[in-house]
C-alpha cells in the first residue's frame, strides 16, 4: 500500500512556494491594493509622458499590432487594442457585477435600490449641469458626461484604506451607487458616443448573442468556450458603430446567476467522486484509468458549486484589477503637461469643468438628492449609514478615473481638449480621494474620542 506524503516531508522550497502563492493570492484580492496599483500606473504614465523619454511613451501606444486569419487581417494601434478590445474584459466584469446585484444584491428590489438610485441620479445630473454651465462652446459641451461616472475599484480601494471601522453598509451603498453610475455611463456611451450606425453589424452581433444563448441552453459551462461568440458579438458592435466594449456588458448581463442544472447536486457528485477516489487510493496498486472518471466528476462538481457569475468574477478580478485597468491607466493617463494649452480651444473650461463637477458636483448631487428623498419620506437611510457616511460616499463618488477617462476619449476629437479633460479627471480623482480619506479619518477620530469619553464616564 502506498503511503501519502505528509506536509512535513515536502521540500523546503516547495513549502516556501506554497506560502508565497497563498500570500500573493490573498494580496491580489485586497481592494485597497488594486486602487493603489491603479494610481501608480497613472502616476507612471504622467511622469513618463513628461520626461525626456516622452517620445517613447507616445510611440509605444501608436505601435501597430495586427491580428488576423488568412486574408482577414485587422491592423490597429496598441492604444486601440487596449481601449477597444482589452477594456471589454473590464466591461464584462462590470456587467457581471450588475447582474449579480440585480439578482440578489443591493439592486434586487425597489426598496433596496431606491436610495442608491436617487443618489446616483443626483450624482449624474448635478455634475453634468455644472460642467455645461462652465462650457458654452459646442465642442466643449461634448464632454458633459465625463464627470458623471465613478470608478468602482479606485473608490472602494480608497474606502478600504480607512479600515474595517467604516460600516459595511457604507461600502454597500457606495458599491450600489457606483454600479448604477456604470449603468448610466454604459447607456450614455451607447446613445451619445456611438457614430453613425451601420445596421448590418447588428446581424453579426445578433449571431454572437444567439450562439451564447444556444451554448447556455445545452449546458456548456466552460468560460473559454464563449470566447468565439464573444468575439463575434464584439466585431458586430464594432461594425455597427456602437462602442465594441459594450459587448462585455452584454455578455456580463447574460452570465447565469444560478449553477448549471444537472442530474445530481454538485455536492452529492463531489462526495461520490471522493469516495471512489478514496477506494482506489487504498488499493495496493491504484488504477489511474479507474480514477480518471471520478477526478473529472470532482472537477465538474467543484466548478458547479458556485454560480457562473460568481466564479467568473473571482477568476477575472486579479486580471482586471492588476492587468486591464492599470494598463488602461498607463495608456491613457500620460498627459503631456506642456502640451496642454489651457488658453486655446476652451481647454481651461473643459479642465475646470471636469474638476469642479467631480469634486464639488458629485458630493453635492449625491448628498442633496439623498437628503431630499429621505426628507420626503420616499426612502430611509440604511442601517449603519449616517449622514456623515453619506458625505463620505459623495466625496469618494468624485473619483471618476477609469470610466471618466474612457468617456473623455470618446467625447473629444481635439487632442488639446482631450488632454485637458484627462488632466481634470486626474486632478479631481486625486483630490476627491484625499478629501474622502481626510473626512473618513476625522469621522473615525471623532468616533474614537466619543467612545473614550463614554468609557471614562462610566468609570
Amino acid at each position: 500500500m502506498t503511503r501519502p506524503v505528509s506536509r512535513q516531508t515536502l521540500p523546503r522550497a516547495q513549502l516556501i512556494a506554497e506560502r508565497t502563492f497563498t500570500a500573493v493570492s490573498h494580496f491580489l484580492h485586497i481592494e485597497a491594493v488594486s486602487g493603489i496599483v491603479l494610481l501608480l500606473a497613472a502616476a507612471i504614465a504622467l511622469l513618463w509622458a513628461n520626461s525626456p523619454a516622452a517620445a517613447s511613451y507616445h510611440a509605444l501606444w501608436h505601435t501597430s499590432l495586427s491580428i488576423g486569419l488568412g486574408s482577414h487581417v485587422v491592423s490597429q494601434t496598441l492604444h486601440f487594442w487596449v481601449n477597444d478590445a482589452l477594456m471589454t474584459v473590464f466591461f464584462l466584469a462590470v456587467g457581471m457585477e450588475i447582474r449579480r446585484e440585480v439578482h440578489a444584491g443591493s439592486l434586487s428590489s425597489i426598496r433596496l435600490a431606491a436610495l442608491p438610485l436617487a443618489a446616483a441620479a443626483g450624482g449624474v445630473i448635478v455634475p453634468a449641469l455644472i460642467y455645461l454651465a462652465l462650457n458654452g462652446d459646442v465642442l466643449q459641451r461634448q464632454g458633459w458626461a465625463v464627470p458623471t461616472a465613478t470608478d468602482i475599484a479606485f473608490a472602494l480601494g480608497v474606502l478600504a484604506l480607512l479600515g474595517k471601522s467604516i460600516s459595511g453598509s457604507v461600502r454597500v451603498f457606495l458599491l450600489a451607487l457606483a454600479i448604477i453610475d456604470d449603468i448610466v455611463a454604459v447607456l450614455i456611451i451607447a446613445v451619445f458616443y456611438s457614430g453613425g450606425l451601420d445596421y448590418s453589424g447588428l446581424l453579426i452581433a445578433a449571431l454572437g448573442v444567439l450562439m451564447v444563448m444556444a451554448m447556455r441552453a445545452i449546458g456548456i459551462g466552460l468560460a473559454w468556450m464563449y470566447v468565439v461568440p464573444g468575439a463575434i458579438l464584439w466585431a458586430g458592435l464594432l461594425k455597427t458603430g456602437v462602442h465594441p466594449t459594450l459587448a462585455g456588458v452584454v455578455l456580463g448581463l447574460m452570465t447565469p446567476v444560478l449553477s448549471r442544472r444537472s442530474h445530481a447536486l454538485p455536492l452529492d457528485t463531489a462526495t461520490h467522486a471522493i469516495d471512489a477516489i478514496g477506494t482506489q487510493s487504498k488499493t495496493a496498486s491504484p488504477d489511474p484509468v479507474a480514477m480518471a472518471l471520478p477526478l473529472k466528476q470532482l472537477r465538474q462538481a467543484q466548478r458547479d458549486m458556485l454560480p457562473p457569475v460568481t466564479r467568473l468574477q473571482m477568476a477575472l478580478h486579479p486580471w482586471v484589477a492588476y492587468g486591464v485597468m492599470p494598463l488602461f491607466a498607463l495608456a491613457n493617463a500620460g498627459v503631456t503637461l506642456n502640451g496642454v494649452d489651457l488658453a486655446a480651444d476652451g481647454a481651461q473650461g473643459v479642465m475646470f469643468g471636469v474638476l469642479i463637477a467631480l469634486v464639488l458636483g458629485k458630493p453635492l448631487g449625491v448628498i442633496a438628492t439623498s437628503w431630499l428623498v429621505v426628507r420626503l419620506g420616499w426612502c430611509s437611510l440604511p442601517a449603519g449609514v449616517t449622514w456623515p457616511g453619506v458625505m463620505l460616499i459623495g466625496l469618494l463618488a468624485g473619483i471618476g478615473f477609469t470610466m471618466s477617462i474612457f468617456i473623455a476619449s470618446l467625447a473629444f476629437d481635439s487632442v488639446n481638449l482631450l488632454n485637458a479633460a484627462k488632466l481634470g479627471v486626474l486632478l479631481a480623482s486625486l483630490l476627491a480621494a484625499v478629501l474622502g480619506l481626510a473626512w473618513g479619518g476625522l469621522q473615525l477620530r471623532f468616533r474614537r474620542h466619543h467612545h473614550q469619553a463614554q468609557t471614562s464616564g462610566r468609570a
